[in-house]
């Protein structure tokens, strides 16, 4: 269901955005604390401040007593095109337990693909961002979140109005939990001074891998001690080995013995598309039948069809643009390359080696956390295309390499990686700090956590 937000303010809408979104009657009324304490958090996998972790007896029989609903979350975001980013939102939205959690979407300035997705699903606003300098879009959110009853505000992403707007409305509103995920490293996304004055206001910044949490605490001033831990999940059940589909393969025009290297990347500068078009033609000069798939779409795509038109043969490369068969396009790739400038723990890389696949990526970020080099993947320094060449080379002469790679990736991913332990430690934090700033309100009955 969508809200589209009026800055008119009459008893219908009103009405409209406070009682009648899907399963609402269900729900019940969530209780708020006046003026919350503020909660300490020292650091990833740990809460402080008198609540121990996993500890939910007592809430699970306050819970029946008090008969509350589950706890209304919203999460904050500008818009919702098809991204890593977008793309894990989405996957948290769906598997939060619904017994526990009733998540909320508001986009800001507008939906994009993934948000009207959403509209089917859950409760979702938009429209309250008409630009830059539009002030009232506080009072505006603020007033949103009154009358949803909101008890958590998840801002996703890295700086921006979202993050700003998100945290100073739900202050406002008195909303108990205030959380933001922050997604990236460094330009173009950055955590501006205006955004770091209200982390007195924020009880959590939640990292996706521990480099990453380390970069925010060091260099995007985030308080090391509220600065938490979550690392991004993928659905190994969709993401797994495929055998390669010969139509699908026939239809993109790929010859049937010729290798495929492929990248799923979202056309952005800090993505550098530019250099995975030139270790393609540094391939394409000693593996003359080699093909390339970029999978992905954005405003650069005119620029860079250009450059490649340069590099590369009509026939090596093509632009795929945004596609929901990402799991069976993978299933073409024999070896998956991503050449950005920087990142902190992207969701392609993830899918690709959940596939089987090798997986050839810069030495940025947190990448080195998720890919042992020579074991589960292969790094080359930033920048270098000529190293990041020979590693694509070694791997399509050598098959049994690239199949005993992939499935030690794929290994490490269910291990480590999987969209059910992301979502579990989603769930948990903003539980915990919930009982943490409330610890008279009952929590909605829990699974065992351990």
């Amino acid at each position: 269901m969508i809200f589209p937000f009026s800055t008119e303010t009459t008893e219908s809408t009103e009405a409209a955005n406070d009682g009648l979104s899907r399963g609402d009657h269900e729900r019940g009324s969530a209780p708020h604390c006046e003026e919350p304490a503020p909660l300490a958090v020292p650091g990833p996998s740990t809460v402080s401040s008198g609540c121990e972790v996993g500890d939910y007896a007592d809430a699970a029989t306050d819970a029946q007593n008090v008969g509350r609903g589950p706890l209304r979350v919203m999460f904050v975001v500008t818009s919702m095109p098809v991204g890593g980013m977008e793309t894990l939102l989405v996957e948290l939205i769906r598997r939060l337990d619904r017994r526990r959690f009733a998540p909320e979407l508001c986009c800001l300035k507008y939906l994009d693909m993934l948000g009207e997705e959403l509209t089917r699903e859950i409760p979702v606003h938009t429209g309250l961002l008409s630009g830059k300098y539009d002030l009232r879009v506080l009072y505006r959110l603020a007033r949103l979140m009154r009358q949803r009853r909101i008890d958590a505000v998840v801002t996703v992403g890295t700086g921006g109005d979202k993050m700003f707007w998100g945290r100073l409305a739900a202050l406002l509103a008195g909303v108990p939990v205030i959380c933001s995920a922050l997604h990236s490293t460094g330009l173009p996304d950055r955590v501006e001074r205006l955004n770091r004055l209200l982390a007195p206001i924020t009880d959590a910044f939640i990292g996706v891998a521990h480099a990453h949490g380390r970069y925010l605490a060091e260099h995007e001033g985030c308080p090391a001690h509220k600065v938490r831990v979550i690392p991004n999940g993928v659905d190994v059940a969709r993401f797994r080995p495929f055998a390669s589909d010969v139509g699908r393969r026939h239809a993109l025009g790929l010859p049937e013995n010729s290798p495929v290297v492929g990248i799923v990347a979202a056309l952005r500068p800090e993505k550098n598309h530019e250099m995975f078009l030139e270790v393609a033609r540094r391939v394409r000069e000693q593996q003359g039948n080699a093909r390339f798939l970029i999978v992905g779409d954005g405003r650069r795509r005119g620029e860079l069809e250009a450059l490649a038109a340069e590099l590369l043969p009509a026939d090596a490369v093509k632009f795929l643009g945004s596609r929901p068969d990402v799991p069976e396009l993978l299933s073409l790739f024999d070896v998956f390359l991503l050449t950005s400038h920087m990142e902190a723990n992207p969701v392609s890389i993830l899918e690709a080696m959940a596939c089987g696949k090798p997986v050839v990526a810069p030495r940025v970020g947190s990448i080195p956390e998720t890919i042992d080099h020579g074991q589960t993947g292969l790094l080359f320094e930033p920048g270098d295309s000529a190293a990041a060449a020979e590693l694509v080379l070694g791997l399509l002469a050598d098959r049994a390499r690239r199949e005993r790679i992939g499935e030690a990736a794929r290994r490490w991913v269910v291990a480590h990686g999987s969209v059910e332990s992301m979502v579990a430690g989603y769930e948990k934090l903003i539980s915990e700090i919930y009982r943490c700033k409330c610890p008279t309100a009952a929590l909605p009955s829990p699974l065992v956590l351990k």
